[in-house]
Order: structure tokens, then sequence, then C-alpha cells
């Protein structure tokens, strides 16, 4: 379904992330998710990694609402609104993507959706 892309021609992942992947069959391309709990339209919490751990946990519920998960996702895309939040984010962001991780681009934006402090979209296959 998916194979990591490893060359030592372009940096190596300094990250949970992968250089590349290669895949065949059916993408789900997801939306920016936001920290945003479901139940109430609320944001999880006021922190960057409470906004990641939700992020994620809603892009979980689409993916298997699509046919995958988590562990079929070949590329993310994280918007910071701050990069200080990076190393903490990463932390919450590797306990759902590894083995191998995807590829990954991580920026920071002047600003998201709602004030947020965290986005996140992703790329992934169904099986």
């Amino acid at each position: 379904m998916k194979r990591q892309v490893v060359t030592s021609d372009a940096p190596a992942a300094i990250g949970p992330y992968s250089q590349a992947i290669i895949t065949e069959g059916k993408l789900v391309f997801t939306a920016g998710q936001l920290g945003l709990d479901p139940a109430t339209g609320q944001f999880a919490g006021n922190a960057a990694v409470d906004q990641a751990r939700q992020a994620l946990r809603n892009l979980t519920a689409i993916l298997k609402a699509a046919g995958t998960g988590p562990e079929n996702v070949v590329k993310t895309t994280l918007f910071l609104a701050n990069m200080e939040d990076f190393a903490a984010v990463n932390q919450v962001y590797a306990e759902v993507f590894f083995d191998p991780p995807p590829a990954r681009s991580a920026v920071e934006v002047a600003s998201l959706p709602r004030n947020a402090l965290v986005e996140i979209e992703c790329i992934a296959v169904i099986p």
C-alpha cells in the first residue's frame, strides 16, 4: 500500500516523518482540522499541544469514516500559529503517526481560523 522513500541524496528526516511515501490505489485528502471538540464546538484547550491532540482525533475520525486510518496516512501538513510550539506538538504528532511516519510539511502562519494555534491536514490511502 505504501512504501517509505529514503535517500541520502536529500536531508535525512529529523523528526517523526518520512522523506516521501509512494502509494497506489485510492487516496483520501482531508480538510485542515482544528482542535475543536465536535461535541461543544469549542477548542479542546488553550495550549497548542491540546489543540493538536484534538485535531488529530478529528482527523482520525474522518479517516475512519472514509474507511482508513492514521496508519494509512502518506502526507500531512501542519500549520502552527507559533513555531515555538513545534516541539510540543511534534510529541503528540509522533503518538499518532509512526512506523513509518508520513511525509510532512510544517509551517508557521500569520493566523488560523478562529485564532487556532494548530491546524493539520493529511492525505491517506484507502486499503
